[in-house]
């Protein structure tokens, strides 16, 4: 048995986690809005599809589906993000994109703590 075997689940399940480790690295800012069940949902519903898929020898796909996720990522936050003036890497103006995401009926504003300026 070779230690470092790469044909598991396991190893599938260990490139899910860590790709979504580095998106809430880079874009976590992007779902502050969003549960926390919601965001555990979307990591569980992803790892179930792609262990699925692969342990039912269709490995090929679960990983070509995963890397299709990176497609609308780019669309939203590469052209349309800007497009409408929010910055795609930092989600600036806040107030500006949560404006919009309301718009789009995916959630309702959160209320942003008041500042006093003293």
């Amino acid at each position: 048995m070779r230690m470092w075997n790469t044909d598991t689940l396991w190893f599938d399940a260990a490139i899910v986690c860590a790709v979504f480790a580095v998106g809430n690295i880079c874009f976590g800012r992007f779902s502050e809005h969003q549960s926390r069940l919601a965001r555990v949902g979307k990591l569980v519903v992803t790892l179930a599809i792609v262990l699925g898929l692969s342990a039912y020898g269709h490995r090929v796909w679960a990983y070509v589906l995963l890397a299709a996720t990176v497609i609308p990522l780019l669309y939203v936050h590469g052209y349309w993000l800007p497009k409408h003036g929010v910055n795609g890497w930092t989600a600036e103006p806040r107030d500006r994109y949560l404006e919009l995401i309301a718009r789009r009926g995916r959630t309702t504003l959160p209320r942003m703590p008041s500042r006093s300026r003293e």
